[in-house]
């Protein structure tokens, strides 16, 4: 028996209250633990724990170690499961969520990579545009593509990306070029619905973040749509810039207000609070940041 299990013994027995629960918590004979106990507390040279017929307290020595040894075990049991678990052929069911458009675009090539690769995999992909509950989805990860807000959900930053406001060259021919985003209180804006009742688009104006109203005759709840109906001249429209990229690659829309440019959008993987992710969430995390680094975001 390693020093680690005798230390593992006096943290459960503390943990436990007696030795008896420290046996049936570790699935160690009483025995062990016993036996455990006394090494370490032979090693050190002090007592640890006072035993009674049913109840084992610390002592204040005892305390103390407990207090100093209880985080550090954490750690090494936490850094022993994560290099087990990186040594180990990914298998089982990952589930992960994400935007619709994104997780088609750039979320099912990942997928299908790492479907390649591994055999044992298994990935469930739910898409939604709404903020979805981790834990009501039983989702693993899932992708977000907006500031973190205040949430107990742990992170790791992907990448970001450029919202753009574009038209096409017959509407601006039509109406001319917006030189400031306050001119767009006189263009027709093409707007995307969201739950806000008011529709705002973000820029950077002297340095600061501001947002500026907008107003058209067309909405919809579909990027997609938004989009295409900029291209076919019905107004000004912002996008994410890698939704657009073809529309720019073909000339059907120009880039317009670049000076005003609001700072890019963060990208996050996010999973429930626990200390790390697990091993599959972390593998399609990496492989998901390794792909959108080569993207034109």
């Amino acid at each position: 028996m390693d020093r680690l299990d005798d230390i593992e013994a006096f943290l459960a027995i503390v943990d436990k209250g007696s030795l008896t629960g420290a046996a049936r918590h570790l699935r160690r004979s009483l025995q062990s633990v016993s036996r455990s106990l006394a090494s370490l507390e032979r090693g050190l040279g002090i007592e640890l724990v006072r035993r009674t017929t049913r109840q084992s307290q610390p002592t204040d020595a005892g305390l103390a170690f407990y207090r100093r040894v209880a985080p550090a075990f954490a750690e090494i049991a936490e850094a022993r499961r994560e290099v087990a678990s990186r040594q180990a052929e990914p298998r089982g069911l990952l589930r992960i969520g994400g935007p619709v458009a994104f997780a088609t675009a750039h979320m099912v090539p990942v997928i299908c990579d790492l479907a390649r690769r591994h055999p044992g995999l298994e990935i469930e992909l739910k898409t939604s545009d709404r903020e979805v509950d981790l834990v009501a989805e039983r989702l693993d990860l899932a992708v977000r593509i907006r500031h973190m807000r205040d949430s107990t959900l742990k992170a790791r930053r992907l990448a970001e990306l450029r919202a753009v406001v574009f038209a096409s060259p017959a509407y601006l021919a039509r109406h001319g070029r917006p030189n400031h985003p306050d001119d767009l209180a006189r263009h027709d804006c093409v707007v995307r619905l969201t739950e806000a009742e008011e529709e705002s688009w973000p820029f950077r104006i002297n340095g600061r973040p501001r947002q500026v109203r907008v107003r058209g005759r067309f909405r919809a709840d579909s990027t997609a749509a938004t989009n295409a109906a900029v291209a076919q001249g019905l107004g000004l429209g912002l996008s994410p810039l890698w939704q657009v990229s073809g529309l720019l690659e073909r000339g059907e829309v120009e880039i317009v207000l670049h000076d005003f440019e609001a700072p890019p959008v963060p990208i996050h993987a996010v999973w429930r609070p626990t200390r790390t992710p697990l091993a599959n969430a972390r593998l399609f995390a990496a492989a998901l940041a390794a792909r959108l680094k080569r993207e034109r975001l």
